[in-house]
């Protein structure tokens, strides 16, 4: 054990002196011990935040917060063509996230996908996905295809507006010019 091994030595530069400081002028690092003079960074425990301004007024106070954020919640969609799909798939495969993944569509597979109507498309295909346009569906359907989405898709339609019951009824008891002239006419 006391005999000097020189296999089991360590490479040069791997063990080095730790380095003391504070321990008085002579040390080489004594006085103010490489903090520099005075101030925060000089102190024990002078740590700062992130957006720390000295203790101005910080950026992110200092901005108008209104309203509501839709950011915790949106959905980030990963949008493919039709053209795509006619170019990578082959005559009755299924479009899915499995398949889209495994053909390098997609970079992760947790991303929600949308089909877009872009291009045209000659191959019957099985689609399977989160959302599609509407032109993107027919153009699937013409080609002979199966589409089934997650969501539902959305028309562009717009639809009359109803009144409520209760609105039309507040509105006869307003009255009107010709209905004030006959009640004073009554009246006399």
């Amino acid at each position: 054990m006391a005999e000097y091994n020189p296999v089991l030595n360590a490479p040069e530069g791997a063990n080095k002196k730790k380095r003391i400081i504070g321990r008085g002028s002579s040390s080489g690092r004594g006085t103010t011990a490489g903090r520099g003079n005075k101030g925060q960074q000089s102190r024990s425990g002078g740590k700062t935040y992130i957006g720390f301004e000295g203790g101005q007024m910080p950026l992110y106070r200092r901005l108008a917060q209104k309203g509501f954020s839709n950011y915790p919640y949106k959905k980030d969609y990963v949008c493919l063509n039709v053209s795509d799909l006619d170019a990578k798939y082959a005559e009755g495969e299924t479009v899915d996230r499995k398949t889209l993944y495994a053909k390098g569509m997609l970079k992760s597979d947790a991303s929600f996908i949308k089909i877009l109507g872009d291009g045209s498309i000659t191959k019957k295909l099985t689609v399977n996905v989160d959302k599609m346009s509407a032109s993107a569906k027919e153009k699937i359907e013409k080609a002979g295809g199966n589409v089934t989405t997650k969501e539902p898709l959305k028309e562009n339609k717009v639809q009359p507006v109803k009144k409520a019951a209760g609105k039309a009824e507040k509105k006869d008891h307003v009255p009107s010019a010709k209905k004030t002239a006959k009640k004073a006419e009554e009246k006399k």
